[in-house]
């Protein structure tokens, strides 16, 4: 495979976001600053449009559907307040998060800095903790390695469970979409076998090393997401049941499932900086910021809600899997994993290009490819492994067993 990847210039992730180097000259003229710091983005970055976008698509992913559940676990009244506060929460430490970066990019005269760079900067400003400044950049970009992989694994599991319930409900599924009941599964294959299945066509997404490559697939995926959310909302809001009769707060013990699933839902936290660095204005990112996330907050708590409404204690670990047998909202499912199959490419490129260049640039050029592709061979197996061990725990478990018919979920599976 041909790549304009030069790994003696470094980590493909920082040059992408142009990230500064030690030898950058020092900027002490403040206007000098300014002009230093807009010419990132300049004429040719992001509008505030492409931006916004660029936003809702990093916080909508399989979070999202989980959300009904998440609302379950916490309360019909507990569920969507939390969610509300935590929006508010994410979007404050998201807003810190910029202003700390624009500050120190000022203080330094840098374009902009990495996650890792404005950690690693802002504990030498302090002066016990400068002498390990280099060991906050380490940790940060472990915790973005740990974080993103851990997205992967989760995508694993909903390929498989959405691609393995349409399969196995295809003979009955039928035209008629005026129907509450759930797809009846035949069992067949667990969700493993599916896993196995998808892992070479994954593999062959990770190989396109620049993701230029995967905009026009990325673009495509955004169309079928919008518009399976919008199916999903037009089934939840034409059959809600009269009365609702669930519980307006869930049980203690059930919160820390809501807290982790509404976690992994605000999952955007990770594209803001080189959102932001690649703004024509990047001045004006706060006010994208809260829009964005005052919309994907208002996603959030409406479809958690709505969803748990309509399908109540019967909502499983994914609100696709709850869908009615029909040929229309079987198609929904298809869509939306599609999307989310591009999407593990977005989310895997951040923990490869932190890993490959370190271990590239430590052998003889000539095998500088073959590393490359074995890392990300070895990076999506591990992704794929890390679930089937999980997975045969729970297959081992009488009320998780294949022959009950039971699908599993990204729930049942402790994500």
């Amino acid at each position: 495979m041909d790549s304009d990847i030069n790994y003696q210039d470094g980590p493909v992730f920082s040059r992408i976001e142009e990230s500064p180097t030690e030898d950058d000259e020092p900027v002490h003229s403040p206007s000098r600053m300014q002009n230093e710091y807009e010419r990132i983005g300049g004429r040719s970055g992001s509008s505030s449009l492409q931006t916004l976008i660029h936003l809702l698509k990093g916080n909508i992913g399989t979070g999202l559907l989980g959300l009904p559940l998440a609302v379950k676990n916490a309360g019909l009244v507990m569920g969507p307040l939390s969610l509300f506060v935590m929006g508010i929460i994410a979007v404050h430490c998201m807003n810190i998060l910029v202003k700390c970066a624009h500050h120190l990019s000022d203080k330094l005269g840098k374009p902009f800095l990495t996650y890792g760079e404005a950690v690693e900067y802002g504990m030498e400003n302090v002066s016990w903790l400068r002498n390990y400044s280099h060991w906050g950049r380490r940790v940060v970009n472990l915790f973005l390695i740990i974080t993103q992989l851990g997205f992967c694994c989760v995508y694993f599991v909903f390929l498989s469970d959405n691609v393995k319930q349409v399969v196995e409900a295809a003979n009955g599924t039928t035209m008629n979409c005026n129907t509450n009941q759930t797809a009846v599964i035949v069992p067949s294959y667990d969700s493993r076998l599916y896993m196995l299945f998808i892992l070479p066509f994954i593999i062959l997404l990770v190989f396109t090393r620049n993701l230029k490559f995967l905009a026009p697939f990325s673009f495509v995926a955004n169309l079928v997401m919008s518009a399976s959310l919008i199916l999903i909302y037009y089934f939840c809001l034409t059959h809600i049941p009269n009365p609702v009769d669930l519980p307006k707060v869930g049980r203690a013990v059930d919160y820390p499932l809501f807290f982790g699933t509404a976690i992994f839902a605000f999952e955007g936290i990770g594209v803001v900086l080189p959102l932001e660095n690649k703004m024509q204005k990047p001045k004006k990112f706060s006010l994208v910021l809260y829009l964005g996330m005052g919309i994907v907050t208002m996603l959030y708590i409406s479809l958690g809600t709505i969803g748990y409404i309509t399908f109540g204690d019967h909502i499983k670990g994914s609100i696709t899997l709850n869908l009615p047998d029909c040929w229309m909202y079987q198609i929904v499912k298809l869509l939306y994993s599609f999307g989310i199959y591009i999407t593990y490419a977005l989310q895997f490129y951040v923990p490869a290009e932190i890993l490959i260049p370190l271990a590239v640039e430590r052998v003889d050029p000539r095998w500088e490819l073959l590393v490359d592709l074995s890392i990300r061979v070895g990076l999506v197996i591990f992704t794929c492994d890390g679930k089937y061990t999980i997975l045969s725990k729970v297959f081992t478990h009488p009320s998780k067993s294949v022959n009950s018919g039971a699908p599993i979920t990204s729930m049942d599976t402790g994500v």
